[in-house]
């Protein structure tokens, strides 16, 4: 689910879309597939070809980890001069886990772009069309978008190694601290999903990633909840990005701990239950609305 429509994709079938080499083999009367590892091999193939759509056409994607980055230099270097870390300490070991966590936050929109083009060029329904399991498409959609997950955390953390941040934790806090990440990450997938396929219109995609960003400020991301006026700083410790990125600063050993709340004093907990809670509430969306489209 790419900017590329299927026929585009490397070892398409006839029909535009990739062909399974088990889907042919183990056809059922619903399309799903009759032998037991269809939607396994199902999966595997749809997810090769998010895979090589990014191979293919790198540029969205170096332009993103690019954008990171550099959102990274200017907060560190050019804002972070003027920022002051409730209880002492550096701005940019503050920083750095609410960064890794608003990269993640940006693939809302990836994955929006991505599944609604699909949509709108008809590849999803070429993929509806055929005998394979409906719910790969699903499937390779998120582990496609997890492996860039991985990559641009990836990216975010050798970035914050070279301007000189370090974690004072140990090596399984850090471990912990990056699962935390993805499995928010994992958690926005579906958030982009859904919206990828009920929204419509370049106007309304664009709307999408316009509000990462307030969404992004309105926690503990780039500033303590504390400094904030005493309603916004609530809303803001309710925010479940503020939970993950103060578990990561616990368990990354950084300073600038909001503590005092229920919410706060329980952000490990939190940055557990809340993609736990989005996964629950955004999954069965997204199937709901996968289904419709096959109607």
């Amino acid at each position: 689910m790419t900017e590329r429509t299927a026929a585009e994709a490397p070892g398409a079938g006839p029909s535009g879309a990739p062909a399974s080499p088990a889907s042919p083999n183990f056809p059922s009367s619903d399309g799903s597939g009759g032998h037991p590892f269809a939607l396994l091999v199902d999966s595997w193939v749809l997810t090769q070809r998010a895979v090589l759509h990014q191979v293919g056409r790198p540029g969205p994607l170096l332009f993103s980890l690019a954008f990171n980055v550099l959102i990274v230099l200017i907060f560190v270097h050019l804002l972070g001069g003027a920022m002051l870390v409730p209880g002492g300490g550096g701005y940019r070991d503050f920083l750095m886990p609410g960064m890794f966590v608003m990269a993640m936050l940006f693939g809302i929109g990836t994955t929006t772009l991505a599944v609604a083009t699909d949509r709108e060029r008809g590849v999803t329904d070429r993929f509806l069309s055929m005998p394979l399991s409906p719910a790969a498409v699903l499937i390779a959609r998120a582990v496609a978008d997890m492996l860039v997950a991985v990559l641009t955390l990836l990216v975010m953390v050798a970035t914050a190694l070279a301007i000189g941040w370090r974690h004072n934790g140990s090596v399984g806090e850090f471990a912990a601290a990056l699962g935390l990440v993805l499995l928010l990450r994992f958690a926005l997938v579906w958030v982009g999903v859904y919206l990828g396929l009920t929204l419509s219109g370049a106007g309304a995609i664009n709307g999408v990633q316009t509000l990462e960003f307030p969404v992004g400020f309105l926690s503990a991301a780039f500033v303590a909840t504390t400094t904030m006026p005493g309603w916004l700083g609530t809303l803001a410790d309710w925010n479940p990005i503020s939970s993950t990125v103060d578990a990561c600063r616990i368990l990354f050993g950084s300073p600038g701990v909001a503590s005092g709340s229920w919410i706060t004093d329980h952000s490990p907990m939190m940055a557990v239950v809340w993609p736990v809670l989005l996964v629950l509430l955004f999954f069965p969306l997204s199937v709901n609305a996968f289904r419709r489209l096959n109607r």
